[in-house]
């Protein structure tokens, strides 16, 4: 059951708690599912945390009001109310609804009775805590028959009805008519989307600009290689301009690189000559004895 305070769950519970359905047998759905979800087994009295929960239930009621709402204080949880109302009777076993409506105003009323939604930022999370096992195994069935897959689990010896898929979790609240909570759950997901591609897009940045560094710097040690073991002068002159601009400019990029040779030459080219380099630093380095050779390379 959810708080009083102002909370996604909350929210949405009110916000259903104020959509009264026109229709007489949508009402006698709502009705008798808020009976048989919001007592305990056996039991005249219905309990919500939510007034607006407990105004709507007491509305729906007619002849069988027999006491007005009683807020009941509850102390272990925070000091927050607890509406009762007591019937004239447990609400009536009754079949599960063949209508479609029906069954999701029945819906509706187990999420108002025993429903909750986590707020997205700890995670995407719906869950129902029926009354008792016959409660829970009729809820189950009322959601698969409505299309819904839901996870069943025990808490504390009691069945837990819940979802965690966020697009699951779209389709019941769609369902039972919850379009503020589900507009707010597509906000959130969109603005994490939005997020966790923005950090796809910096980290894969960041790890191209660490790559390039890694090879500028492999690079220009492989020239100084050359240079102390061969001598720049004894390039030919294209490959000797592609090693002097990496030594002047060491954080260019290949296309900037490029750019500056006289005249201007493609990244790919650049890159061809610097691999040239490269490789006669390779040679050098394995085999000293042949420094004095000359470079064949272009």
């Amino acid at each position: 059951m959810g708080a009083s305070t102002s909370t996604l769950s909350a929210d949405a519970k009110d916000a259903l708690a104020r959509d009264i359905p026109q229709a007489s047998h949508c009402r006698a759905a709502l009705r008798a599912g808020l009976g048989l979800y919001g007592a305990a087994t056996g039991s005249s009295t219905f309990r919500t945390q939510r007034p607006a929960i407990a105004r709507l239930f007491w509305s729906l009621l007619g002849e069988r009001k027999t006491h007005a709402i009683r807020k009941m204080s509850t102390p272990r949880l925070r000091r927050t109310p607890m509406y009762e109302i007591d019937v004239a009777g447990a609400e009536p076993s009754h079949p599960r609804p063949s209508a479609r409506c029906d069954r999701r105003m029945e819906l509706r009323a187990a999420f108002l009775a025993c429903g909750s939604l986590a707020e997205p930022a700890r995670g995407y999370h719906l869950e129902l805590v029926p009354p008792s096992p016959a409660a829970a195994t009729r809820l189950a069935a009322l959601l698969r028959a409505d299309g819904h897959a839901p996870h069943i689990a025990m808490r504390k010896g009691r069945d837990l009805i819940y979802f965690k898929d966020i697009d699951a979790i779209v389709g019941v609240l769609s369902a039972i008519g919850a379009y503020a909570a589900v507009l707010h759950l597509e906000d959130v997901r969109a603005l994490k989307e939005t997020k966790n591609r923005i950090h796809r897009l910096v980290n894969t940045e960041a790890a191209n600009v660490d790559r390039a560094a890694s090879a500028a710097a492999a690079q220009r040690a492989s020239i100084a290689l050359v240079a102390d073991a061969y001598g720049l002068r004894k390039l030919s002159p294209v490959l000797r301009e592609a090693a002097e601009l990496r030594l002047r400019h060491p954080t260019d990029t290949l296309a900037e690189l490029g750019a500056r040779c006289r005249p201007p030459v493609r990244k790919s080219t650049l890159n061809g000559r610097i691999a040239a380099v490269v490789r006669l630093a390779r040679r050098l380095g394995a085999a000293p004895a042949i420094a004095g050779a000359p470079d064949r390379t272009r």
